[in-house]
Formats: structure tokens, sequence, C-alpha cells
């Protein structure tokens, strides 16, 4: 009897498991020296709001995450993005339409492995961009990149200020993605205007989170 019960929780955990791995996409590698100066990028960057239909390489949106918050000390787990405490309280999400080798739908970045992990396979770019006001940059764009903020990550230690530098950090990892796009040759802008309370349901977000940011990008016109 002990052996079939046994045999039955080793089952449950090693199917747990594999629907665990099954859900998280390995992302390449980052590079660490690209084509562009900084200062090139800097000189460069703009505001782009419309995008031609080309999907983005899995390798583009690799980067483009280390970018905004990849781990850069492994060690200690600090990021691109400076971040009050190391507390780091933004999250990358992303709503995916056209990047090869992804399923329309929504992810969410996790910088200490640089996995992508599933939150859910449907087409929901149409529903995001009615959210934020019909901007045509949206619905145009490959993925949107979207900065949501976790307060009680960072409330603990600072109190109400947390939530000043959890915005401060959210700046930090947009003009991140928003330099590496340009490096890319890719299409960006940042968007404020949005309905916070939609794309939150849209992401089924916990209660004390909240979108700060959406970037959408996309490859250029030609």
């Amino acid at each position: 009897m002990l052996s079939k019960i046994a045999l039955k929780l080793f089952l449950i955990l090693f199917l747990s498991s594999q629907v665990l791995a099954s859900n998280l996409i390995d992302l390449p590698p980052p590079k660490l020296k690209g084509e562009m100066s900084l200062e090139e990028a800097l000189s460069l960057r703009r505001s782009i709001r419309s995008y031609s239909k080309e999907a983005l390489s899995l390798e583009e949106l690799s980067q483009l995450l280390w970018a905004g918050s990849g781990i850069t000390e492994p060690r200690r787990g600090f990021r691109t993005a400076p971040s009050a405490g190391a507390l780091y309280p933004i999250d990358i999400y992303l709503f995916v339409s056209r990047v090869s080798g992804l399923k329309e739908g929504i992810y969410k970045y996790l910088p200490k492995e640089h996995k992508l992990e599933v939150v859910r396979l449907e087409p929901v770019l149409r529903r995001v961009y009615e959210a934020a006001l019909w901007q045509s940059s949206i619905f145009e764009s490959a993925v949107v990149f979207a900065l949501v903020a976790f307060y009680d990550r960072i409330t603990w230690k600072y109190g109400q200020r947390g939530v000043m530098y959890a915005h401060i950090e959210c700046g930090h990892i947009a003009q991140n993605v928003l330099l590496q796009a340009t490096a890319l040759k890719l299409g960006a802008v940042p968007i404020g205007a949005f309905r916070e309370e939609e794309i939150a349901k849209i992401m089924n977000l916990p209660s004390g989170s909240e979108v700060i940011y959406l970037i959408p990008v996309g490859k250029l016109r030609h």
C-alpha cells in the first residue's frame, strides 16, 4: 500500500514539474557588445509610433528584456537598471503579437533565469489597443512591454516614499529598453496614456500592483 501511495505522489510531483517547465521559455543569451555606441544611440533615439508587419526575432526580444532589467552581477543579483535598496519592485510583462517562436499572448520576464513565463496564450493586443485609447502604435507593434509596479516589495522598507522610488526605477528600465531598441534599429515609444484598471484586468494582476508604462516595439518601416 505504501509503495502505491509513494508512486502516486512521485507521479504528481513529476507531472507538476513538467507543467512548470513547459510554462517557461528559454531566451537566447544577451550580447554584451553591440555595433552602435551609447552616444550614437542617444543621438538617434526618437519616439517612433509606426511599424512594419515584420516579426521581431527572439534574439531581439531577449536583448531588449536584458537591457531593461537583466542580471549584470549574478552573485548579488544586480541588474541593468538601478533600484532603491536593490528591491526591484518593477516586473516586465509582454503582450506578444509578432515574435518568432512565440505564440500570441501575455508573458512575464524572469530576470534571474533570463526566461519567459507564459501567463496566458491568446490574442490580447486589440483589447490593449482599446484600453490604451486606440493608439495606433499599440495596434501596429510586434510586442508591447508593460512595466508593472508591485509596491509592497519596496514600501515595507521605505513607506510611501517607496512608491516614488518604484516610479523612478520604471523610468530607468524604460530608457534602457528605448536605447536598446535604437541600437537594434527597432522602433519604440513610451506610452503613459491608458486606462490602468483595464490593462490590469487584461493581465489579471493582483491588488497592490499597478501598470505604470507601456512601450510598444516593432520593426521599422522601410
